[in-house]
C-alpha cells in the first residue's frame, strides 16, 4: 500500500513546518528575554539589599546621640563656668 501525498497535502505540511520553526523561535527570543529581565532584576535586588543593610548599619549607632548629646551639654556646661568664672577673675584684675 503506497501512501502518497498530493500537493496541496505537502503545501500544508510545509507551512506547519515554517510557522512551528517560528514559533519555536519566538518561544526561544521571549525566554532569553526573560531570561536576561530576571537577572536584572536579582542583580538590583542585591545593590539594594546591599544598600539597606548599609543603611542599617549606619544607624545602630543611633542609641548613642542621647549619651552623646548629654555628654557634649556636660562640657559646654563646663566651658560656661569657666567663662564666667574667668571674666569675673579678670574684672577684678583690671580694678
Amino acid at each position: 500500500m503506497l501512501l502518497a501525498l498530493t500537493d496541496r497535502d505537502e503545501e500544508l505540511w510545509e507551512i506547519a513546518i515554517i510557522l512551528g520553526f517560528v514559533v519555536i523561535v519566538a518561544v526561544v527570543a521571549l525566554l532569553s528575554l526573560l531570561v536576561l529581565f530576571v537577572r536584572t532584576i536579582e542583580r538590583r535586588v542585591t545593590t539594594i539589599k546591599a544598600t539597606l543593610e548599609a543603611a542599617a548599619d549606619n544607624t545602630d549607632d543611633t542609641k548613642l546621640i542621647g549619651e552623646t548629646a548629654t555628654a557634649v551639654e556636660g562640657v559646654l556646661n563646663e566651658g560656661l563656668n569657666h567663662h564666667l568664672f574667668l571674666g569675673r577673675v579678670l574684672e577684678k584684675v583690671r580694678s
